[in-house]
């Protein structure tokens, strides 16, 4: 039989999508180096190191010398930071800003230097230098995504390009971070804003396998409460045995299928070659492995889109509500119990006995007439679906996706006779259709001719 790719995507997205709503809650990205090979043309860490050997002239054998010579990437660039610190005292010191020299900063320092300045020159301003267009119509998807935080392996500024508002946590700063966060950015192997923070030799890397286990704990949470997306890893990646190595025990008892790990993976001819398999087993050493969902695919897009939502999420400001999780977290560990505030307690416990009560404590309001705007707005995305005889949403917003493509109109960009977007507070809102929606997607699914109207 066949493969089918349509068929094949039409699961995968509905298994995305009855995982988001069984967890209830945002998905969290791991990203790693694909992401910027993809979409910055960067480096592989050979490639990495292979451009170092060009810049610095006490590097004098060709690469191949020191792959024959070390096992390991890490200690390649052990050996690099070491020739580095050699050619700014010497040679090439007007390669590198004059308190770099000063005693306090370590050996290291210059080989870090010259890698953070890479990334920083091969990331772009804005996404609109990202070519070519079908690349930046995905990362268009991936920022709608709204993750409830990210954490990275890469040193590059691409993510806090995608991601402006979120709060980039850069190395052994995520083990002094509050553990009921929300909208930040995870960087732990460091970051090229911070050259120091990089950890690119052996020395780096035993002291962060030593400290690894704090960080464990920490992403313990993440695996047990909430979908997860692996993107630009590949299923041998030593950065994901190692991150689900010291868990693998709590997350798959017995060797089952963790049903919320999801792991990307690119393949030009995924279209084209045999149905790909659901499911990948990682080795994470002394004979362990994860099983974790794998997908496979040529375009990130259509993944990306299944992993966003349709909730008031979508506007909600991560600075805002990491700064009121913060403030909430703060208040009950510390400001209570000390007492150093007045707290009306009688307030709090009308407001916890229903949602309205406590939104209200957290300055969200319902809706006025509620009951007119469901008379003509009746349907969530999802209940369209259904009502198409699907169950899951994301079919009825491709065909959403196909109207704006054959009109040039996208119906949830304004509220018209289809469609109406209700706020929910003062930023976030809620996509609601009425039956009109559905008679003109209906149409579109069967493939009969139709006509927008977008007033009543």
């Amino acid at each position: 039989m066949e493969f089918d790719f349509g068929r094949y995507k039409s699961e995968v997205s509905k298994d995305i999508a009855q995982q988001l709503q069984k967890m209830a809650c945002q998905p969290i990205l791991f990203i790693g180096s694909g992401l910027t090979i993809r979409y910055l043309d960067g480096p592989s860490w050979d490639e990495l190191l292979r451009h170092l050997a060009t810049e610095c002239t006490e590097v004098e054998k060709e690469y191949a010398y020191y792959k024959q010579s070390h096992s390991s990437p890490l200690d390649i660039g052990q050996t690099f930071s070491e020739l580095y610190k050699e050619w700014a005292w010497s040679s090439g010191r007007d390669q590198f800003p004059e308190e770099l020299f000063e005693e306090d900063y370590p050996p290291d320092i210059y080989l870090k230097y010259k890698v953070a300045e890479y990334f920083e020159d091969l990331t772009p301003d804005s996404i609109s230098g990202i070519e070519p267009e079908e690349h930046r119509s995905e990362l268009e998807s991936l920022q709608k995504i709204r993750p409830h935080s990210i954490v990275t392996t890469n040193y590059d500024p691409l993510i806090e390009l995608l991601f402006p508002d979120y709060e980039p946590i850069v190395g052994q700063s995520i083990l002094r971070s509050s553990h009921a966060s929300f909208g930040e950015l995870f960087k732990i192997h460091g970051c090229s804003s911070e050259p120091g923070s990089i950890v690119i030799t052996r020395d780096d890397y035993d002291e962060f396998v030593e400290k690894k286990k704090y960080l464990s704990a920490k992403l313990l949470t993440y695996f047990a409460e909430h979908p997860l997306l692996f993107i630009g890893y590949s299923a041998t990646d030593p950065n994901i045995r190692a991150i689900l190595s010291d868990i693998d025990e709590i997350l798959s008892a017995g060797g089952d299928l963790v049903p919320n790990i999801y792991l990307m993976q690119w393949d030009p001819n995924a279209e084209s070659g045999d149905s790909p398999p659901k499911e990948k087993l990682i080795p994470v050493g002394d004979n362990r492995s994860v099983r974790v969902k794998s997908i496979t695919t040529s375009s990130f897009e259509w993944v990306f889109d299944a992993f966003g939502t349709e909730g008031a999420i979508d506007k909600v400001n991560p600075k805002l509500l990491r700064a009121l999780m913060a403030r909430t977290y703060k208040l009950v560990r510390h400001d209570i119990p000390k007492k150093t505030i007045e707290v009306d307690y009688e307030l709090l416990e009308k407001a916890i006995q229903e949602e309205a009560g406590l939104a209200k404590i957290y300055g969200i309001t319902t809706l006025n007439d509620p009951s007119a705007i469901n008379a003509h707005f009746p349907y969530s995305l999802t209940q369209v679906a259904e009502e198409l005889g699907y169950d899951h949403w994301h079919p009825a917003n491709e065909l959403i996706k196909q109207v704006e493509e054959e009109t040039g109109v996208n119906i949830k960009e304004s509220d018209n006779r289809y469609h109406a977007a209700i706020k929910v507070g003062k930023v976030s809102k809620t996509h609601k259709y009425s039956t009109a929606a559905v008679d003109l997607l209906q149409k579109v699914d069967n493939e009969e001719d139709y006509e927008l109207q977008l007033n009543p």
